[in-house]
């Protein structure tokens, strides 16, 4: 078989990252399944590593060892993706008629001129904010950095390199200690107590030992000796061969993986792409009626078809995109002050709606910190304070367990890395175990200073952990004499002590204290503690064998440790539980201990949660998924693979759930990709987990999806809140368009240019204003919405044509009031006619003030605006001053008033126009009122 370049260097011909782990096709077994001494053949290497020409040919023959990046689009395709949009098509259309109608027209009448050059002004201006604010938010999010690491320690001809990550290539010797971060798929040959944390790639925080025997065939990501890209290497040291690079890795397949599920429409889009095409089929049927009402009625074609494109642009809300860009962009900002990044502006609205959150455990619920919580000895548990590697807190009564911890301390390889950035803002980090780091940094607790100690006990020899006799032994010199401090399973080693020794105090170990023992040891792993026991002897030389050692051993007491869940994230379960979102962990660590986590953060509160295993999840059909997430139980989901968490997410889809997942490592990429949306850790995620979220948490805390989802639901009410207001303005500028037209009127009583200058007047800037409302008090006490429910639903549809129907009434009475008392039959009227002209700017008038006292009355649902506050949005007063003055520009200064046929306003005639405007606004308060006591009597009425 000819290999290719994307073909590892595997007997049998396997591909991807799973070549180096599993049988090919061939007879030849893989690299996991042969010795150490045979890989370096297999895989065309040797001890020394590879030749400088022969590593320079296979980077040419594989590639670089870099995972595809995204490719990020051109400026000019989100610019132009804004003129795509279903109201800016339906305005460039009208806009290209206009221009054709004014070539057509004899004699050409310059007013069409000026409305199609001032419809393709709109479309331009709202393209630009649209595209203005996405752009700067995806400029944002490239400023994510990756986490494959960027150079590593290889053999090249017998020396030594610390090369660029993106050079290693099949056969490369690669050397590994604490600390590193593992570049590629690598076949262990040569490991001295090698441990490494798989956490990016698994979901576990656990340190997995790694050996260079051969091992049996199995699931790629279980071979003991393989390590994987991604990883970091934990404790010990090795040498491995790199077998796989790049895309074909399994932090490549998941890469992959990733890439190829489809980025799922939010209810937003949705819902804005059936609105757009409702209301652009309606302004079209509506401008064809006019046109076919006028054309009858002995106006020229040209004539007539303006008329109807007027009402076209008053049903069209032009400035909606743009206006709804900017609202997700101000929750973009103000999440962005809670250290939520979001990618995507209709983010922020789909979480806002989000009805599920499936949650991973490791990085996201708890710091991926080991911390010993408990010290058990002589009978009585003694508490631990503080959290994290920060040597901050105590030990209870720390003299009775001072010796316990010092020779746990002595028994440990991993180092204690105080804060080096500037300013100390680094955190305190573990190079090597983190089990150890917890230990490490309980003894500081304690106030044992460690070095001191080894100081005065220098170690002679070790034998490491392994997982047959899972214990740890070193061996100290100790004054003339030696001494063996031992750590490990309690099981394990409980059975090979004959002493104990309490305060001081030593004995023989009883029967009943070794049930004592036993029964502590029980009491803290029901905790979800993982548990230690600790032992020492008393050795006459420095060179005991390993039997020697751990015999005959004096029991010291237990220690207690777990990954603590972050502080903040029990109030933030709480609020979402309280805003009727469902929580379900998906983790793929160990029941009890994705259990005892749930517990302690408030994911779990009943005695019986269901938690089902990958394994469980195997043996189910579609159905049985569904009728098991249809249970209304606490669910837990644990041991999961990337394949496991992509079917749950989308049979929670199935079930019409809009769904959230939060995760850090690459194995949740899949799932944050296929999500509604995908909330991925920003410190410590990897690069492909960020690559595939919509929404990145700076600070790695679940706190802020509480936060991020309050707000993303204040979003929602704001848009629904400039909904109401720019639909109800524009039934106020239809109404006496069509009340003209059915009268016999031959003039429209506003004109689209006019229109199009209240839209962007009137309707963008409070937009603006209504989109920074601050959330309402009790957001958070709602339940989600449905993700079938629509934007416009009839109590929305309702409320618009209740305020609009207010402003129409007023428009047509304040212009046919004005037309009515000139005493001119209608058929006299033109268009320079200076009463025709004083109606117009009136009509202009009321619909701009009318708007101005809508967009008070539309910042609540069923508050007083008084209660509110009238002065509480200061922006939205802002707005609509700039909107009347607007108005006021074009009815006082003569080149505008020849722009828009407008003509001066008296004082007596803003004092009309006040009074109509105000009226939507006292009619609504009204409403609001009934709605408040209709709410009381149905509180209040027996049941």
């Amino acid at each position: 078989m000819m290999r290719t370049s994307t073909d590892p260097l595997v007997p049998g011909g396997g591909t991807g990252g799973t070549a180096g782990t599993t049988s090919g096709s061939g007879s030849r077994p893989a690299v996991r399944e042969i010795a150490a001494g045979e890989v370096f053949a297999a895989l065309d290497t040797s001890r020394r590593g590879l030749a400088a020409d022969r590593a320079r040919a296979r980077l040419e023959q594989y590639g670089a060892n870099e995972l595809p990046r995204a490719g990020r689009r051109a400026m000019w395709r989100p610019l132009m993706a804004q003129f795509t949009d279903l109201f800016a098509v339906v305005l460039i259309v009208a806009s290209g008629i206009t221009f054709l109608a004014y070539g057509l027209q004899e004699p050409r009448d310059v007013g069409t001129l000026q409305l199609a050059v001032a419809i393709l002004g709109v479309v331009v201006l709202n393209a630009v904010i649209g595209f203005a604010q996405e752009y700067s938010a995806e400029r944002t999010a490239q400023a994510l950095e990756a986490m494959v690491p960027h150079t590593c320690r290889v053999l090249r001809g017998g020396e030594r390199l610390e090369l660029p990550a993106r050079e290693l290539v099949p056969g490369d010797v690669v050397l590994l200690e604490a600390g590193d971060a593992v570049s590629a798929d690598c076949r262990v040959v040569e490991a001295h107590e090698l441990a490494v944390n798989n956490a990016p790639l698994t979901g576990e925080s656990n340190a997995v030992g790694r050996t260079a025997d051969a091992v049996a065939a199995g699931p790629p990501l279980q071979a003991r000796n393989c390590v994987f890209m991604g990883t970091d290497v934990v404790a010990g040291s090795g040498r491995a061969v790199v077998f796989a690079t790049g895309p074909t890795t399994e932090f490549g397949r998941i890469y992959r993986l990733a890439a190829a599920a489809p980025r799922q429409k939010t209810p937003l889009q949705l819902q804005v792409a059936l609105m757009a095409r409702r209301v652009a089929g309606a302004a079209l049927a509506i401008g064809a009626l006019m046109f076919a009402v006028r054309l009858p009625a002995g106006e020229s074609v040209v004539t007539s078809f303006v008329f109807a494109l007027g009402v076209m642009v008053a049903l069209v809300p032009e400035g909606l995109p743009a206006t709804l860009s900017v609202s997700l962009a101000i929750g973009v900002r103000r999440m962005a002050r809670r250290h939520a990044l979001i990618k995507q502006l209709l983010a922020v609205e789909a979480l806002g709606s989000t009805t599920v959150v499936c949650t991973d455990k490791t990085g996201t619920l708890t710091q991926a910190e080991m911390t010993v919580t408990q010290v058990w000895a002589g009978g009585a548990p003694h508490p631990v304070s503080g959290v994290g590697y920060a040597p901050d807190g105590e030990v209870a009564d720390a003299a009775p367990v001072r010796e316990l911890l010092r020779v746990a301390g002595l028994c440990c390889n991993a180092r204690l890395v105080p804060p080096a950035g500037p300013e100390g803002r680094e955190h305190w980090r573990v190079l090597g175990d983190t089990t150890e780091g917890a230990l490490l940094v309980v003894a500081a607790k304690a106030g044992l200073d460690l070095d001191t100690e080894e100081s005065a006990a220098p170690r002679v020899t070790e034998f490491p952990f392994d997982s047959t006799r899972k214990l740890m032994t070193t061996v100290h010199k100790s004054g003339a004499r030696y001494q063996a401090c031992v750590k490990g399973a309690p099981v394990e080693l409980l059975a090979r002590c004959t002493d104990v020794e309490w305060e001081g105090r030593r004995g023989p170990l009883t029967g009943q204290e070794r049930a004592a023992v036993v029964g502590a040891s029980d009491a803290l792993a029901s905790q979800g503690l993982r548990v230690l026991a600790v032992a020492r002897r008393e050795l006459d030389g420095p060179r005991p064998t390993q039997d020697e050692a751990e015999s005959g051993l004096t029991l010291l007491g237990l220690v207690g440790m777990l990954d603590p869940p972050r502080p903040e994230v029990t109030d933030a379960v709480a609020a979402c539980r309280g805003a009727g979102i469902r929580i379900v962990m998906v983790t793929g660590d160990h029941p009890l201990t994705g259990e005892a986590v749930a517990r302690r953060v408030g994911i779990v509160r009943r005695p019986d949660p269901l938690v089902v295993t990958g394994t469980r999840l195997d043996t189910m059909d579609d159905e049985a998924l569904d009728a098991l997430l249809a249970e209304p139980s606490e669910l837990l989901l644990c041991r999961v693979s990337p394949e496991h968490k992509m079917r749950v997410v989308t049979a929670f889809q199935r079930r019409g759930e809009v769904v959230a997942v939060t995760g850090d490592g690459a194995n949740d990429a899949p799932a944050l990709k296929h999500a509604d949306i995908g909330v991925a850790m920003g410190a410590s995620g990897t690069d492909v987990a960020r690559e595939a979220a919509s929404i990145v948490l700076l600070d790695d805390s679940f706190a802020s999806i509480a936060t991020a989802v309050r707000l993303g639901r204040s979003v929602y009410q704001n848009i629904r809140k400039f909904l109401v207001y720019v639909f109800s303005s524009n039934i106020g500028e239809l109404g006496p368009i069509l009340a003209a037209a059915f009268a016999g009127f031959p003039l429209v009583p506003i004109s689209a240019v006019q229109i199009l200058a209240i839209d962007l007047g009137s309707d963008v800037m409070p937009a603006l204003a209504l989109g920074a409302e601050r959330p309402e008090p009790d957001v958070m006490d709602r339940p989600p919405r449905s993700r079938h429910e629509r934007l416009f639903s009839l109590a929305v549809v309702g409320r618009i044509l209740f305020l609009g129907g207010i402003q129409a009434l007023g428009v047509c009475a304040v212009f046919f009031w004005h037309i009515h008392s000139s005493g001119i039959p209608f058929d006299d009227f033109t268009e320079d006619s200076a009463v025709y002209q004083k109606a117009v700017t009136l009509a202009q008038g009321s619909i701009v003030l009318s708007q101005f006292f809508v967009s008070l009355a539309v910042r609540t649902e069923r508050q007083s605006i008084l209660k509110a506050g009238l002065l509480s949005n200061r922006a939205l007063l802002a707005a609509g001053g700039l909107g009347v003055s607007l108005m006021a520009v074009i009815s006082y200064l003569p080149p505008l008033q020849a722009v828009f046929n407008t003509a001066p306003l008296n004082a007596a005639d803003w004092a009309v126009l006040a009074g109509l405007g105000i009226m939507p606004l006292l009619a609504d308060e009204a409403r609001k009122a009934w709605l408040r006591r209709r709410a009381e009597r149905r509180k209040g009425a027996p049941r």
